[in-house]
């Protein structure tokens, strides 16, 4: 019985990844099953985090980014992964640092789903699959900037952990940082979440103004230098830029 179990939840998950964003209704449909057994196994495979309400239709459900954590490949074919992959390449040709793409988990978490290294002896390391906060990382900066108010008192009120002495925690002092982000584009992250570990990153928007992901270049820190961040800023948002016209295809 447990096994069978198993089968179905699988069986539902790769159905709501070939239909995204699918309702209960349309799986009960296309599984012939109660409807009380499809929205349980939703409601598990959700706060397993395989799964994720839409955002723009919560009686929708599509797949959570923690599935590209665990077969980033199934990112290659998607217009995101596409759009991204040769700008990411100029990104680091012009600064010789590592280039990584992100996507946000809901409010629980940013998702590194791909990267560009370079050819420096001592440089920043992502594994794909990687998890980071979104208050205490650039990408995670670039990311709240463009979300609905509602969404950043959420995470307020999720309590804003402490990772350095850089990390944002004052309520007020990371919506002022938001602010910032949005009038200059880009995020700046500077040993917040790890030691010595500096980010510059811009988000990647949909046609709507939605962020999608987010693009960033990093550094360790004896190579960070506050007079080049405007310049980076503009390379890594010129970027994130090309990424979104790349994947509508303009």
């Amino acid at each position: 019985m447990e096994m069978k179990s198993v089968t179905r939840s699988l069986r539902i998950l790769e159905a709501v990844a070939q239909h995204q964003p699918v309702t209960v209704g349309e799986l009960t449909k296309l599984f012939g099953l109660p409807k009380s057994t499809v929205q349980r196994t939703l409601v598990t495979l959700n706060e397993a985090g395989w799964l994720r309400a839409n955002r723009k239709d919560t009686t929708r459900w599509e797949i959570g980014a923690r599935v590209l954590a665990v077969r980033p490949a199934a990112l290659q074919g998607s217009s995101l992964f596409a759009a991204a992959r040769d700008p990411m390449i100029r990104l680091r040709d012009a600064l010789n640092e590592t280039i990584h793409l992100s996507v946000p988990d809901a409010l629980h978490a940013m998702v590194v789903v791909d990267r560009v290294d370079c050819d420096q002896a001592v440089r920043t390391f992502h594994d794909i699959g990687d998890t980071s906060p979104l208050h205490a990382t650039a990408t995670g900066h670039a990311i709240l900037a463009h979300l609905p108010a509602a969404d950043v008192v959420e995470l307020v009120e999720q309590g804003l952990e402490s990772y350095s002495e850089s990390t944002p925690t004052d309520p007020a002092e990371l919506r002022t940082e938001l602010k910032r982000v949005r009038a200059d584009g880009y995020a700046v992250n500077r040993n917040q979440y790890r030691p010595d570990i500096c980010a510059i990153a811009a988000p990647i928007l949909d046609e709507d103004g939605t962020p999608l992901a987010a693009v960033a270049v990093s550094m360790p820190d004896s190579r960070y230098s506050a007079a080049q961040v405007p310049d980076w800023g503009r390379l890594v948002t010129d970027t994130a830029t090309e990424i979104a016209a790349r994947r509508l295809g303009t």
